[in-house]
């Protein structure tokens, strides 16, 4: 080998060597990170622990928020919402209190229940009516208050509705900590399919397959035959009405290409899990292809299980990505797709017929009889449908422009006159008051026949908007949506205003770890009063070596007794820190 072969082979070297250093110290970070977040959520969970009893209080409508979970109780006529995240433009917020509904009164309460799970978003939640009521709440996310690193939980808990209590339950074999998953019940069992894993260092989608057991109380990792979806989160996971297996449609995944780029891809293909006859635990998968009218492929849609074995499918976004630019467009279109026939169908509303038309047509109806009416709207051309364009404006004084498209109506023959056209037209205008505008990342539920959506996100340029509306559809009818909460143009909060020097000081106190625990400052001030103080002029290593048992004590009261004694002290360690910043 030549002189020149051996300086390119020492370069080559050279480079493998810098990049295995790189990883190392993105490796270091990422778990430091970690710890930190883990400091903060221990935090969080002593302020929690301080509740004792139960507390119930009438409130208003919950927060703007998306990724939450919203689940129909099985036995009251109550939706349950528990979760969920905010983003004012510069400060991440998680949430982990619980929410009732009451349909028939409209009202909301607040329910503090003591030792709840940690606040996140993300997460899955099934209702399951044994054992008077239960709602099973499997993983998620916490984010750090700059929305640039990320905790994922690997937890499982269940909610006693009859009691009003929370439970962890701590089996061994659950799935590696994710969010974006999909959880859904299946006879005796809960199925867990895909979701992901993101930290400093890398990102990884699943595609696998757990099932825990609600009789044994037992995790069980599937190994199905056949071949399955490719790895995604944030599909449609839905059981087939005999409970025999489950429906995977779409979602969502990412991955880096050859010029370090990532790159994300919306699926839209559909796949059946099923149980083998003969009973068992053995499983299959297998590619199927509906017919009818298909949604076009998107991210971040709603979906619920309706009536007659239909799954449901309401709204979400189609990112456009170009090098490092992303637009977005939002829909607000409903669609059905029924089980049982394999075929996927776009909703179409009815929309509610005028008390004064109803009794034009009556008058009418005597000369004509009721038939004729039948065959009349039957036969009439269809309308297309219609872009309506309104404005909100919020607190701040930004105006929001919101387009909703209105579904076409049935028109009515000419020689029934002009003034039943003008009530088509006051039909029209009555259904644009109660059409939820396009939005990703709403909470959908079914409870009685009727769907039900709440919140949810939409983006004008480099603002977004969260929503707290809650729209009402019934499903058997299928005649107009029901406004049942409006949006609070007051709840818009949006961050903006930081110059570029300000977003620079972030980057560098990033750098230094501390921006995580300067943002958690408001989070923190109740518990202030209660820690250890810091002395005038105390530095942080003095500060840990003094307080060390104190904080150590506290992240193993956090973390339970069965916690290694090293990872409670390096907890106990970071929550000093945090403490530490906040009071500096």
């Amino acid at each position: 080998m030549g002189k020149k072969g051996k300086k390119e082979q020492k370069k080559v070297k050279g480079a493998e060597k810098t990049a295995a250093k790189m990883d190392k110290k993105i490796s270091k970070r990422s778990k430091r990170e970690e710890e930190d977040l883990a400091a903060l959520i221990a935090e969080f969970q002593s302020l929690d622990a301080k509740k004792t009893t139960v507390v119930e209080t009438a409130c208003e409508p919950p927060s703007p928020r998306l990724n939450a979970s919203l689940s129909a109780h099985p036995d009251k006529d109550e939706l349950v919402l528990f979760g969920g995240e905010f983003f004012n433009g510069k400060k991440t917020y998680l949430y982990n209190d619980l929410f009732f509904y009451n349909i028939k009164k409209n009202t909301w309460v607040k329910s503090e229940i003591p030792n709840p799970p940690p606040r996140r978003c993300a997460h899955q939640a099934v209702v399951v009516p044994q054992g008077g009521g239960q709602l099973w709440v499997f993983g998620g996310e916490f984010a750090s208050p700059d929305g640039e690193q990320f905790y994922h939980y690997k937890d499982l808990w269940v909610l006693h509705l009859s009691t009003n209590t929370w439970e962890q339950i701590k089996v061994p074999g659950a799935p590696s900590g994710r969010s974006g998953h999909r959880m859904v019940l299946s006879k005796r069992q809960l199925l867990v399919f895909g979701g992901f894993h993101e930290s400093a260092r890398d990102f990884i989608y699943y595609n696998d397959v757990y099932a825990f057991s609600l009789d044994s109380f037992t995790w069980s990792r599937l190994s199905p035959s056949g071949t399955g979806p490719s790895p995604r989160s944030a599909c449609q996971m839905t059981s087939t009405p005999d409970g025999s297996g489950v429906i995977i449609y779409g979602g969502y995944s990412k991955a880096v290409s050859k010029k370090d780029v990532e790159k994300g891809t919306i699926h839209s293909d559909m796949f059946l899990l099923k149980r083998d006859e003969g009973g068992g635990e053995k499983w299959s998968w297998s590619r199927i292809s509906p017919s009818g009218s298909k949604p076009n492929p998107r991210s971040g849609f709603s979906l619920a299980v309706g009536p007659t074995g239909r799954a449901l499918l309401f709204g979400g976004v189609c990112d456009e990505e170009e090098d490092e630019t992303l637009e977005g467009d939002f829909y607000n279109d409903l669609y059905l797709y029924d089980i049982n026939k394999n075929r996927w169908f776009p909703a179409q509303l009815k929309g509610c017929k005028s008390e004064k038309k109803k009794r034009r047509r009556g008058k009418k109806g005597g000369e004509e009889g009721e038939g004729s009416e039948v065959t009349r709207d039957e036969t009439a051309a269809p309308q297309g449908p219609v872009e309506v364009i309104r404005e909100v404006v919020t607190e701040d004084g930004t105006v929001m422009t919101i387009k909703e498209i209105i579904p076409g109506t049935k028109t009515e023959e000419e020689s029934e006159g002009e003034e039943e056209e003008e009530d088509e037209e006051d039909e029209a205008a009555s259904a644009i008051l109660v059409e939820p505008c396009a939005r990703s990342s709403a909470m959908a539920t079914v409870k009685h026949g009727k769907l039900y959506l709440y919140g949810g996100m939409f983006e004008v340029g480099d603002r977004q908007f969260t929503l707290n509306d809650l729209y009402c559809l019934d499903l058997h009818k299928m005649d107009q949506w029901e406004v049942l909460v409006e949006m609070d143009p007051k709840t818009q909060e949006w961050l903006d205003d930081c110059t570029d020097s300000e977003d620079d000081d972030e980057e560098d106190e990033e750098a230094k770890g501390g921006d995580e625990d300067e943002e958690s400052e408001e989070e923190s001030e109740d518990e202030d009063e209660e820690h250890p103080s810091v002395q005038p002029g105390e530095e942080l290593e003095d500060f840990q070596s003094r307080t060390e048992q104190y904080w150590v004590a506290l992240a193993r009261a956090n973390m339970g007794p069965e916690a290694k004694d090293k990872k409670v002290h390096k907890v106990g360690i970071a929550m000093a820190k945090v403490f530490f910043e906040d009071q500096r």
